[in-house]
């Protein structure tokens, strides 16, 4: 979230690449690997590391199973167990259920370009205050995408807030207010951060935490404390 609010831009699944994943998934994995003593160990005696990869046997995972079975690596034997047991998602969730556990929902961020429509309006309201967010932030830089959803299709629209305003999820003025007033309350917050020795420069997260509480978005600039 604070990467694309800071680079005003798209989660890279809106701008046609599949790398949001491998960023925030797969390389702070690899990065703690390298320092576990096990793996270490491994790789010291010239084996590798199995990895555990939860694709299961549905169209879109075999796609990706597909691919990711073309990729060598040197440190690491991926193994598919789900693929293997011939299970699907729905196996997946009968299985957490007989064991009398919840079964967890859906682990993709809420900004990302894969969200279903009804996922969207199964999303609470602080959620949606953040997409809007996303997309007015990135609007200006956008060329050949409308928004998190990339374009308009006969059941949706490219914009994750058109749909919101459309269903009604949130207040038009809320959303308009979001619109008008909270990009500019973030680089207003950035500028004036910049300017602060970096030991005392208010993180981030303290603006986001403000836009949560709606202390953002209604025609007031927000400014770090000095």
């Amino acid at each position: 979230m604070e990467n694309v609010l800071t680079n005003a831009t798209l989660p890279s699944i809106s701008m046609g690449r599949h790398s949001c994943s491998l960023k925030w998934k797969v390389a702070p994995q690899d990065a703690y690997l390298r320092t576990w003593e096990p793996a270490r160990a491994a790789w010291a005696a010239g084996s590798k590391v199995v990895r555990l990869i939860g694709y299961d046997i549905s169209p879109a995972d075999s796609r990706r199973h597909a691919h990711a079975s073309t990729i060598e690596n040197a440190l690491f034997e991926c193994r598919y167990p789900l693929r293997e047991w011939g299970w699907t998602r729905s196996d997946c969730a009968d299985r957490i259920k007989a064991a009398g556990l919840p079964v967890p929902p859906k682990s993709s961020c809420f900004i990302c370009g894969a969200m279903k429509p009804e996922e969207v309006r199964a999303l609470p309201a602080w959620c949606l205050r953040l997409i809007v967010l996303v997309e007015a932030r990135a609007a200006p830089r956008l060329k050949t995408v409308e928004g998190l959803w990339r374009r308009a299709t006969k059941t949706r629209p490219g914009r994750m807030t058109d749909f919101i305003r459309r269903e009604g999820l949130l207040p038009p003025d809320e959303v308009d207010a979001i619109i008008l007033d909270a990009p500019r309350s973030l680089i207003l917050f950035q500028e004036a951060a910049a300017m602060v020795p970096l030991e005392d420069r208010p993180a981030f997260a303290s603006w986001l935490e403000r836009f949560r509480a709606r202390d953002v978005g209604t025609g007031v600039p927000m400014r770090p404390a000095t």
